[in-house]
């Protein structure tokens, strides 16, 4: 149950189909209603034609388009006679070289003439033909699709001429490591089967297919008929209007009498080992494998072993977790369970980055399937995943053609609508007995078969695979910690400790608590030494512990020179194990907290009380409706007993994420594993969604205070954090709207540059506390809802009005045009690079490695370079339009003249703004057409709120 396919892996993702009885051959069919709970949620209607053929219509309710698909029931399985292998993969082809009524031009010209987007590909079971196109041409395309599949016409040397393209293909892929490692995994593994074999082949027989011209014609005329096929039209249709179309164009089509021999695979005798040596440089392969179920959307053996393959290998799971975040050995993990007709393999692959871990990685994997076989999974995580598998697939199917395609991945099991929602039921039914029973029935040494793939030797212990009952887990030691290691040959190490202490834990009466008892920890001694002693202790070395508090985690710090790690764990260490709590040091922090608050950023800070603020009124009501410092009444009300508590409940084990960076010698590793155990174990809680509140239209907060100039922030909550699949796409948007202090921003060249009103303008989707200290966000500001925000650096008051019209002209161009394709590229190029420039400095790097165990996604750079990499300029148009707005905003303003600015915002007047140089004529014309549109706020939506009143409580 997998939202995204791996490489060699065409329809485990797209299990679907929705209830749908056939109705008998040539009586009308109305569309049944989808039955409660299916997966698919379109009604359908099925035929089955007197010749054999299938026809399935499905009206999805999108308009205009038709997605007209065509499963074979002919894939390599179906090559059964020695040397005549790859031949399913070779009509893929052929099918596109037209008839005598329509050769290759002609077809061509009335796919072109109606817009239509066609394409096939061919599996190990079937062969799907599909075309997308206006609903107004379906008997143009059903008519042109019926001739080729029963007139298909080619001569010898048309014949010869793409056979040779096929050998070309295979030369291709010759270069992709995958692709042979997988032909050399299944000649190993299957004795009998034509599995042996993949889509494309044994290279022999493709050197030789130019040869066999006469078994080519032989091939089409036994699959290509109509009781292997389906036909499935899906889109703006209505099933009695398809039904006589298909049957006027495909009910000639001769039934045929072929029928298949597929040899039997017998009983593996494994382990199986096979290596593949490569000659061009390349990161090395291991792949775990055993042979599994045959698909069934009825029985629970298929769909229990794909699950079971999510639990242990999925990006949630702990392997993924240690190979790929934690210990970074492998760069790329991803599965293939199939489905397939008969017994196939199952496949775990992993890419690994040095060859010398070929057999601690090959033993990990082993290990997950060892304790797949001795327990089965914990209850939670197995519903966890159904849900996660379901919703995915229904979040798949946005589109007809996606439909459509779904639904052909399966149809060609039994020619069936009905499999995909007979599949989910299955997933639906299946309990932890269900998988341990498949587990032990599949995962056994005799099914096992390992490859593996390298350029440079790999260690001899690769090649013996160790018994399965050997890995099996033994009773639990005391727990450790794991690490999230960073090694680089930096004689500074930097370590991290991230609690969920975070003041969305604050109680309510005493915010401020989480930042107190972080300062406690980092800058208030330990047991045996006073901070005094603790800061002369480190002076030498030039080390720190210091600590940050956000909205989720309280981020511990500390920097020192490896060669200095045991003066850093016996001094520092201690504060986080064994704290002082003295009274005398929480009177002092508790006092800088107040100043922090009341004189830095309140009194001293106007941009950042006015993003403070606007992030408080966004999550008024939630745990983030308050700034991680506290407030006021909160802070004066915590007590010393307060943080001893807090600390004893937060600070605890197993929730701490533990990052480690640069050259940290194993004594030090060892030390703090010791250390960091004997904190107390903690009870999990769960952590409730964060949902902030959408304004409707513009609301408005102005903070009144003695200030020369205006500062404004706005911008509404948003559910898309760091994972989100939108993500990458408002990253984007926000990058080209306002990058932070980038000149080359569009805010900033339409307010600064263009009309030079102030010092910057920046856009944000991440909250940036202290944006205006740094040009990077730190670390460890993890957060389960965000907030997109302009920042407008204040302005001249009387240009207070004229400045948010230009920026909410801006943001509202972007809103209902989107971006260029021009001005798209170019910000994905710039940040496909600038993503290593933000994340350079090796405590970035530390920091955004435990984000990303946080979020649950891979490394951060590559995490954002492959987003990218896949956008494309609808995209992130779409997640603009999806999650952005230019009239559902809330604004804080901190100006002198509140009530005048008040009224001024309320009157909804005319704006100009006076320059001192001359401006272009264009900027003139922009601005008077600015200047007099409208904000619409209205004045009930105002509210004026004293300085002293901001975060008093």
């Amino acid at each position: 149950m997998r939202p995204t396919p791996a490489p060699s892996f065409l329809a485990a993702a797209a299990a679907i189909a929705a209830l749908a009885l056939a109705a008998p051959a040539l009586a009308s069919a109305a569309p049944p209603r989808a039955a409660a709970g299916d997966v698919l949620p379109f009604p359908a209607a099925e035929r089955t034609l007197p010749n054999g053929l299938k026809v399935i219509v499905v009206p999805t309710g999108f308009p205009d388009l038709v997605s007209v698909q065509i499963p074979i029931q002919t894939g390599s399985r179906n090559e059964v006679e020695p040397g005549k292998t790859g031949f399913a993969h070779f009509f893929e082809h052929m099918m596109f070289r037209g008839t005598k009524a329509y050769p290759p031009d002609a077809y061509q010209a009335v796919l072109t003439r109606i817009g239509a987007r066609q394409n096939a590909y061919t599996s190990d079971d079937l062969t799907n033909y599909h075309t997308t196109f206006a609903r107004e041409d379906l008997e143009k395309v059903l008519e042109i699709e019926a001739d080729r599949f029963q007139h298909l016409d080619y001569s010898v040397e048309g014949f010869k001429t793409e056979s040779r393209a096929i050998l070309g293909e295979y030369n291709k892929n010759a270069s992709n490591p995958l692709v042979k490692l997988e032909e050399v995994q299944r000649d190993a593994a299957f004795r009998a089967h034509t599995y042996k074999h993949t889509t494309m082949g044994f290279l022999a027989d493709i050197e030789d297919m130019p040869n066999q011209y006469d078994y080519s014609r032989a091939f089409y005329a036994r699959w290509y008929r109509p009781e292997h096929a389906t036909v499935i039209v899906a889109g703006d249709v209505r099933p009695e209007k398809v039904f006589p179309l298909v049957e006027k164009y495909f009910g000639g089509w001769k039934r045929g009498d072929h029928q298949a021999r597929i040899p039997a695979e017998p009983a593996p005798q494994g382990p199986v080992y096979a290596h593949v040596p490569w000659t061009t440089p390349t990161l090395p392969w291991v792949t775990v494998a055993f042979h599994g179920p045959a698909f069934s959307e009825t029985g629970k053996d298929w769909a229990a072993v794909d699950l079971l393959f999510d639990l242990h290998f999925g990006e949630t799971s702990d392997v993924y977790r240690k190979l790929v975040v934690d210990e970074q050995k492998v760069d790329a993990l991803f599965t293939d369970t199939g489905p397939n007709v008969d017994p196939g393999l199952v496949t775990v692959f992993a890419r690994l980055k040095k060859a010398e871990d070929a057999p601690y990685v090959r033993d990990v994997l082993l290990k997950a399937f060892a304790q797949a076989r001795a327990a089965a999974p914990d209850p939670k995580k197995l519903a966890d995943q159904k849900s996660f598998g379901r919703a995915a697939f229904v979040r798949r199917l946005d589109s007809t053609d996606a439909v459509a395609g779904m639904v052909a991945r399966f149809a060609h099991f039994r020619r069936s609508y009905a499999t995909a929602n007979q599949l989910f039921r299955t997933y639906a039914s299946l309990r932890g007995p269900d998988l341990l029973a498949a587990a032990r029935r599949y995962f056994t040494d005799a099914g096992l078969v390992v490859t593996t793939l390298a350029k440079d030797p790999l260690p001899a212990a690769v090649k013996a695979q160790p018994a399965l009952a050997s890995l099996e887990p033994r009773p639990p030691a005391p727990a450790g910690v794991p690490v999230t290691l960073l090694p680089s040959k930096l004689p500074v190490v930097t370590v991290k400790l991230v609690f969920p202490a975070g003041s969305a834990k604050d109680p309510k009466g005493k915010e401020g608590l989480a930042a107190l008892a972080a300062d406690m920890l980092a800058a208030a001694g330990s047991q045996r030494m006073r901070l005094d002693e603790i800061r002369e202790a480190l002076h030498p070395l030039a080390a720190s512990l210091d600590a940050q508090v956000d909205k989720e985690m309280a981020t511990l710090t500390g920097r020192f020179p490896a060669d200095g790690w045991q003066r850093f764990a016996d001094v520092a260490l201690p504060q986080v194990t064994e704290p002082g709590f003295r009274e005398e040091d929480f009177r002092r922090i508790k006092d800088e907290h107040l100043n922090a608050l009341t004189q830095d950023l309140r009194e001293s800070n106007d941009e950042e009380l006015a993003k403070e603020r606007l992030q408080a009124n966004a999550f008024a009501g939630t745990p983030y409706g308050h700034p991680a410092i506290g407030t006021v009444a909160g802070i004066q009300a915590v007590t010393l007993e307060d943080v001893k508590a807090f600390v004893r409940a937060r600070y605890a084990r197993p929730d701490v994420l533990v990052g480690v960076g640069g050259d940290a010698p194993k004594a030090f590793l060892d030390r703090l594993q010791a250390d960091l155990g004997r904190l107390p174990v903690a009870q999990a809680e769960p952590a409730p969604a964060v949902t902030g509140r959408r304004p409707k239209g513009i609301e408005v907060e102005i903070v009144q205070k003695d200030t020369r100039a205006t500062a404004i922030s706005f911008g509404l909550p948003i559910a898309v954090t760091r994972g989100h699949p939108d993500f990458p796409a408002l990253w984007l948007a926000k990058t080209w709207l306002g990058e932070h202090r980038a000149s080359t921003s569009h805010l900033y060249q339409r307010i600064r540059e263009a009309r030079g009103m102030n010092y910057g303008d920046y856009a944000y989707v991440e909250a940036f506390p202290r944006g205006m200290f740094q040009f990077f966000p730190d670390p460890n500001l993890a957060r389960r809802a965000q907030l997109f925000e302009v920042w407008i650096r204040p302005v001249q008051p009387q240009n207070a009005q004229m400045a948010i019209r230009i920026a909410l002209h801006e943001l509202r161009k972007l809103v209902d045009e989107g971006l260029s394709q021009a001005d798209f590229e170019a910000t994905r190029a710039y940040l496909m690079k600038n993503v290593y420039v933000m994340t350079a400095r090796q405590e970035q790097q530390v920091g955004y490695a435990l984000d990303s165990r946080w979020y649950g996604i891979p490394e951060f750079t590559r995490y954002l370079r492959d987003g990218l990499a896949k956008l494309t300029r609808e995209d992130v148009n779409r997640a603009i339009r999806t999650h952005l707005s230019a009239t559902d905003l809330s604004f804080v303003i901190v100006t002198q003249d509140a009530k005048g600015l008040a009224a001024a915002l309320a009157a909804d007047g005319v704006s100009t703004v006076k320059y001192d140089a001359e401006k272009p004529a264009a900027l003139l014309e922009e601005d008077r057409l600015i200047g007099a549109s409208k904000l619409g706020i209205r004045p009930d939506a105002i509210r004026i709120t004293p300085a002293a009143d901001v975060f008093a409580r």
